[in-house]
Parts: structure tokens; C-alpha cells; sequence
């Protein structure tokens, strides 16, 4: 009998959907509310993607890294998914593909802003 409950319950969980989330937290820096990861890492957006699409790839994503979303991650909202062109899937606000700066070394960090001219911290609303 607790084998068949056992399967039972594992059945259920198995086609639950995942539940959909927002992958990054608001939080107060001198640039004022940015988005930010689990981790507290400044998120930014880099002008030369598009909607829905990243553009940042070798070098670029070494030293921007893209914030990856787990397997089955679903959306909602302002927040979507992106799916790169190795078939791996990251997170976008408002249609834009966010990253973390390699030299951000501490929560609140916002040292990528203005970064090339193309790098801007990702702001609630202001996309």
C-alpha cells in the first residue's frame, strides 16, 4: 500500500507544471531601484539585443553573464524567457535579455552602467 501511494504522489508531482516566477528582486543602489539576481548582482541590459533576442555571445557573455533561467522555468508578466543559440534559455524584462557584470564584486554594485555606452542597469518600469 505505501508503495502505491508513493507512486501515486510521485505521478502528481511529475505533471505539475513548474510554477512561474520572477527571476530577479528589486533593490536600492545609488542609481536608485534595479533589478537585481538571487545573489543581489546589479542586472543589466545591453543595447545591441533586441526583443526576445540576446546578442552578447563568447567574450561578451564571459564577461556579461546572461541570467540563466533552470529548466522549465515559466515566465509571467513583464518577465520572459529568451533562448540562446546554444539551446540554453535566459531571462528578459520587458522583451530584454539581462546580465551580470564581471566586475561587480558585491551586492548593489553598479559599475557596469554606461559601460561602453551600450551596458544600463535594468530598472523596474524603464524598459
Amino acid at each position: 500500500m505505501k508503495a502505491l501511494i508513493f507512486g501515486i504522489a510521485a505521478a502528481v508531482i511529475a505533471v505539475v507544471p513548474a510554477i512561474a516566477m520572477e527571476p530577479a528582486k528589486t533593490m536600492e543602489t545609488s542609481l536608485g531601484a534595479v533589478f537585481a539576481d538571487a545573489n543581489g548582482m546589479t542586472l543589466y541590459t545591453f543595447d545591441k539585443d533586441k526583443p526576445g533576442e540576446s546578442n552578447c555571445y563568447g567574450d561578451c557573455a564571459t564577461n556579461w553573464p546572461p541570467l540563466m533561467a533552470d529548466e522549465g522555468a515559466m515566465a509571467e508578466g513583464e518577465w520572459s524567457l529568451v533562448e540562446r543559440t546554444d539551446g540554453t534559455t535566459m531571462w528578459a524584462y520587458d522583451g530584454m535579455p539581462v546580465y551580470t557584470w564581471i566586475n561587480d564584486t558585491k551586492p548593489g554594485d553598479v559599475t557596469g552602467d554606461g559601460v561602453g555606452g551600450v551596458w544600463h542597469v535594468a530598472k523596474p518600469g524603464a524598459m
